[in-house]
């Protein structure tokens, strides 16, 4: 009788044994999986940065490159302006000079 108690005894404790390994290992999982998980999320943040600042750039060279067509727009305005003027001058010269003779 006293045997099979002692056998009895070892068998559970065993069995004990073995569900707090499994316990150990299940919470080792456990943690595993919220570093993962956490990993992804950092990594999610990241390309979504990279996203917004990739965005970001292309909005200011569009708005660079608007500036510069503008620019360009000016200038040649003033270009064509300062000609018209150069004509005209031109003109009223060749008048005056043909007034004069």
């Amino acid at each position: 009788m006293q045997h099979s108690m002692i056998m009895m005894m070892m068998t559970m404790k065993k069995m004990m044994m073995m569900i707090v390994m499994m316990m150990m290992v299940v919470v080792m999982m456990m943690k595993m999986m919220m570093m993962v998980m956490i990993m992804m999320m950092m990594m999610m943040m990241m390309m979504m940065m990279m996203m917004m600042m990739m965005m970001m750039m292309m909005m200011m060279m569009m708005m660079m490159m608007m500036m510069m067509m503008m620019m360009m727009m000016m200038m040649m305005m003033m270009m064509m302006m300062m000609m018209m003027m150069m004509m005209m001058m031109m003109m009223m010269m060749m008048m005056m000079m043909m007034m004069m003779i």
